[in-house]
């Protein structure tokens, strides 16, 4: 049954993890409005090209994005985007963090979701994940250098060390909840300075680098405590922020 060439390792259950990252990667750009609702996924044949993964894998992950309402296939026309999975499937709009009690309640949950996940990560990353995660954080910091927005580096940062649980639901959530859950996403004052902005940035991402180097170094008490501290901190930082809007 194997039509296209997948890799003569665990083909079953490696068409499995093939189709959960083709998912991520699908849903990914849907959620950062990179595709928009009617918009056309690319056929089949592109996407075997694009990624490396057999026509199985494709329509798998074409299977699973229908059943979480991101897109639908219209027969003989194609598959098309629909909107960001609201047929039943969780997920934080960006309406709902619209506000500081929001952000802080979806920190409340990100505490929950991703100090595990770091302790996780720290017991089963493997060295391509440290890889990915290396170079989020060195897209964060070169963001930060040049006055540019490190929302996307930031998220990507987190979803990478979801993938290095190498459990696929933990992924699966970051990658559902996507890139508004990053508060100044959404709440970043417009007035702050640059130098303001820099420095708070700089620290936060000495923050994700003590969550990088517990995590490289396979410390799960670490890791947990760095991801906890880290979220904590972002959630006080916002508490205070709003704090002293008016004085700013």
């Amino acid at each position: 049954m194997n039509e296209t060439q997948d890799p003569p390792f665990p083909p079953r259950r490696r068409a499995r993890t093939l189709a959960a990252e083709l998912v991520e990667a699908l849903g990914m750009r849907i959620r950062e409005g990179k595709m928009s609702p009617n918009d056309k996924l690319p056929t089949e044949a592109a996407m075997m090209a694009e990624y490396g993964v057999s026509r199985t894998v494709v329509r798998e992950a074409i299977s699973r994005l229908q059943a979480s309402g991101l897109v639908e296939t219209r027969h003989g026309i194609g598959t098309f985007v629909v909107g960001l999975g609201d047929s039943g499937s969780f997920r934080i709009a960006p309406e709902q963090v619209a506000t500081l009690r929001d952000v802080v309640a979806v920190l409340e949950l990100r505490i929950g979701i991703e100090t595990e996940s770091a302790a996780l990560a720290a017991v089963r990353r493997t060295p391509e994940n440290l890889a990915a995660m290396r170079t989020a954080l060195d897209a964060f910091a070169e963001a930060i250098e040049q006055g540019r927005a490190a929302v996307a580096p930031d998220f990507q940062f987190h979803v990478e060390i979801a993938r290095a649980t190498q459990n696929h639901h933990f992924t699966e959530i970051m990658t559902m909840l996507g890139a508004t859950i990053i508060p100044r996403a959404r709440l970043e004052p417009a007035e702050v300075t640059s130098d303001e902005r820099r420095t708070y940035l700089r620290r936060v991402n000495a923050e994700h680098e003590s969550i990088f180097d517990a995590i490289a170094a396979q410390d799960t008490d670490a890791a947990r405590a760095a991801m906890r501290t880290h979220l904590a901190n972002s959630r006080e930082r916002r508490r205070r922020a709003a704090a002293n809007t008016p004085s700013h």
